[in-house]
């Protein structure tokens, strides 16, 4: 009966050890610890440095709803990269459906004018459509050529850009003397009390509430909300549906799937239009809750990139993105905070979560790791 015992916390001991989350856990720590040796290295007070990073974040209700903005973005890329990725497929075009979400939402909600509501959702749903569109051309060409998709969606994301600045510097979508579009109409905005927090009682009535006034002097908006149902969404299409199991399974093996009588090129389109309409939908809700435009870009602005790294540390599941986004979001608020108070080099924060990436994308070296750990163990309990 003791040996049963023994065994049994053995085997729930090995389980916890090489689950996915005691992974994403060990590769944050060791994230921060590199990041706080190269501190050291610089000079620097590791602690002071974390410290400011951490009151930089929660210190005020405004630091939280810039966090939470930060996050929004890279949540719903994440998932984005999910959902590809639990489907079998590789999207590293989320940075071109970024920003092809991004610029059909700036040029319908400056042009189409519909009442207040209606014209968010009109704006929301178009985005989706044109980056699911741009999602599809990826899974298009794989599905009938074979063209691997990292390849198709890296292409996708460069012609998105330079699509993208050439559309801005039209003259009816382009800001005189500017290098920005025309801003979005009111009514497509999803800003939280927008023109309200600037009326006699929306002053009146925040000034009793400072907590909340300081939380919506950022441009704090409904686009946290729509990325947890977003998250809820895709959870719910992969495991409680029949297409998300049919994605699944060619995602497993394309060959069986076909076999059960899965259509696998039209599972590889739709998996690929998905996961774009996803990556459009942060484009979209950056310009209707922040941005309220677009602008000619230099280069990649990084959601779609940042979207890789979010969905790996999320473990690939869509609540994950969640927790995610939220700590990619806060380091890449807070840290460039460490900056001017110490004269640390903000760089820190991306040695840091390129660290935590990295011991993530080496599982196997981790649970090697850890296997090794739990056998000494259990050969030293075993004499």
């Amino acid at each position: 009966m003791e040996n049963k015992k023994k065994k049994n916390k053995y085997s729930v001991k090995q389980r916890l050890l090489s689950s996915n989350l005691t992974f994403t856990i060990v590769s944050v720590i060791i994230g921060l610890i590199i990041g706080a040796i190269v501190l050291l290295i610089a000079g620097f007070n590791p602690i002071t440095a974390y410290s400011i990073i951490i009151n930089g974040i929660f210190s005020r209700t405004k630091y939280i709803s810039y966090m939470i903005i930060y996050a929004t973005p890279l949540i719903i890329t994440g998932l984005s990269v999910t959902f590809a990725f639990r489907t079998g497929l590789f999207n590293i075009g989320a940075e071109g459906q970024y920003i092809v979400g991004a610029l059909v939402a700036t040029i319908v909600g400056y042009f189409l004018e519909l009442p207040i509501g209606l014209h968010a959702i009109v704006v929301f749903l178009a985005a989706i459509i044109a980056a699911a569109v741009w999602g599809g051309i990826a899974g298009f060409l794989k599905a009938k050529f074979g063209v691997h998709e990292v390849i198709a969606t890296i292409m996708l994301n460069w012609i998105a850009l330079y699509f993208s600045n050439y559309m801005v510097m039209k003259p009816f979508l382009r800001r005189p003397e500017s290098d920005s579009s025309y801003e979005i109409l009111d009514t497509a905005s999803i800003t939280i009390l927008e023109d309200w927090k600037y009326t006699d009682a929306g002053r009146e009535w925040l000034s009793q509430h400072p907590y909340i006034k300081d939380f919506l002097a950022t441009p704090a908006n409904l686009g946290f909300v729509i990325a947890i149902l977003l998250a809820v969404l895709v959870w719910y299409i992969l495991n409680k549906t029949t297409l998300g199991y049919e994605l699944r399974a060619v995602g497993y093996n394309k060959h069986a799937a076909e076999y059960g009588g899965i259509k696998v090129k039209k599972s590889i389109i739709t998996s690929m239009m998905i996961a774009g309409g996803l990556a459009g939908s942060a484009g979209a809700l950056q310009v209707m809750g922040v941005t309220k435009g677009i602008s000619v870009l230099p280069g990649m602005e990084g959601y779609g990139f940042d979207g890789i790294a979010v969905a790996l540390i999320g473990g690939t599941t869509a609540f994950g993105n969640i927790f995610a986004g939220l700590l990619f979001g806060g380091l890449k608020y807070g840290g460039p905070k460490i900056q001017p108070p110490l004269g640390a080099p903000s760089e820190v924060v991306n040695i840091v979560i390129g660290t935590i990436v990295f011991f993530i994308a080496v599982p196997k070296f981790m649970r090697m790791i850890f296997n090794i750990n739990t056998r000494k163990r259990g050969e030293k309990n075993a004499r």
